[in-house]
């Protein structure tokens, strides 16, 4: 599927989101990459406005 499918259009909505890695590789079991993700999630909530109401970030996937 390609991402040039899919836009936000009403920016007040409630979208959610899923992201997968390139062939479903356990990437985020060591602790520096959920430490990435965690810092740039918490960075758009408090200086972009972001709005996150759950996440969750599995070995192979982000889900928000």
């Amino acid at each position: 599927m390609s991402a040039d499918n899919y836009f936000i259009t009403d920016q007040n909505a409630v979208y959610f989101l899923t992201f997968t890695v390139v062939d479903w590789i356990d990437v985020f079991t060591r602790k520096e990459y959920r430490v990435v993700i965690a810092d740039s999630l918490n960075y758009c909530i408090e200086n972009k406005e972001l709005e996150i109401y759950a996440w969750c970030l599995m070995s192979n996937r982000i889900v928000k």
